[in-house]
């Protein structure tokens, strides 16, 4: 297998973690500032385009691992990632989805039966359903799941994984070409664009010369699993284009996680810790993670800097990254003059 493809499925597997097995805590340690309890009881929906999208089949698509695809009918769709399903929510055709991967945690997708955990594809349970197209990406498994789809004759479209800002539009263009709705996948494209542009352009003066140092740490509080950051771990694309250096990678580390130890994160040097807010809960909030070795003694943990963003959509690189990186300015930044909160 292809050292990126072993990258990204590291990383999904990660966060099907963080979704699956962090557990929950109502200790004393976590943000109850007023803005953090805002975002916490925020509804978790993604937001559709008002035009109907109106598919034009059949079409026949590239799949990512080498085969050519033709999708007839999109009137039972079965998305093998979060991702790619809040795509499909997003262009309008949410009510032809019938399942969904357990990281798709958004309000819409909710009630729909899980039949994939990242890695864990159910061929069963997806053949169930009778799906009449099946949307997977490169870290989606094991193969032997998608060959007993695909052999069923179900038309099984793979797409690259994103991996940072620069993939958000070719992805929406690939799902919606594959669902006949390209008109729709323009709309998107074009309206996620300017969405990221404006919050890109709300970025304080101020970032262009504190460019605060951020580690991506991965917490799973209840398995003692406590992972640092590095060039592959996804977040660097989001963090650069907040105006802020990835801690991680500055520091040298060229896998996507390694263990946390003190040395590394002295390395690193980080001024703030982006997180996974279930990874926080999952250690108590901010005063259990000053307890990870190594963590009080960074300017980060000096300052009590933690930005926490919603484990679903923080590396989807999809309709809501505005919203991600809306939320990682806001936090790093505080209010539009440039202040710290």
């Amino acid at each position: 297998m292809p050292r990126s493809l072993r990258i990204a499925g590291a990383w999904t597997a990660v966060l099907a973690l963080a979704i699956t097995g962090c557990g929950s805590s109502s200790g004393d340690g976590g943000d109850t500032s007023p803005k953090a309890k805002a975002a916490a009881s925020a509804p978790d929906r993604v937001e559709p385009l008002k035009s109907r999208p109106d598919p034009a089949l059949p079409a026949t698509v590239p799949s990512a691992d080498g085969k050519k695809v033709t999708v007839k009918d999109t009137s039972r769709i079965v998305p093998l990632t979060g991702s790619l399903n809040e795509i499909v929510f997003t262009l309008g055709l949410g009510k032809n989805v019938v399942a969904r991967d357990i990281t798709a945690t958004f309000a819409q997708a909710k009630k729909l039966p899980v039949v994939t955990r990242a890695h864990d594809v159910s061929a069963e349970s997806v053949l169930s359903l009778k799906p009449t197209v099946v949307l997977a990406d490169t870290t989606t498994g094991p193969a032997e799941a998608i060959d007993q789809i695909r052999d069923a004759g179900i038309p099984l479209v793979v797409f690259d994984a994103a991996k940072g800002l620069d993939d958000v539009g070719p992805r929406i263009d690939a799902v919606a070409r594959t669902l006949g709705v390209e008109k729709s996948g323009d709309e998107l494209k074009s309206r996620t664009r300017e969405r990221i542009s404006k919050v890109r352009d709300s970025i304080p003066a101020s970032a262009r010369t504190e460019k605060p140092r951020v580690a991506f740490l991965y917490l799973r509080g209840s398995a003692s699993v406590y992972l640092l950051g590095g060039r592959e771990s996804g977040a660097s694309s989001l963090l650069e284009a907040a105006g802020a250096v990835d801690a991680g990678k500055a520091s040298g580390l060229k896998k996507d996680f390694t263990a946390i130890t003190s040395e590394a994160l002295a390395k690193a040097a980080p001024d703030a810790i982006l997180v996974m807010s279930k990874g926080l809960e999952s250690v108590d909030g901010v005063d259990g993670l000053l307890k990870v070795p190594g963590v009080a003694e960074t300017p980060a943990g000096l300052d009590r800097r933690v930005v926490s963003i919603d484990d679903g959509v923080l590396l989807n690189y999809g309709p809501r990254t505005d919203q991600v990186l809306k939320s990682l300015v806001e936090q790093l930044y505080g209010n539009s003059n440039g202040s710290k909160k």
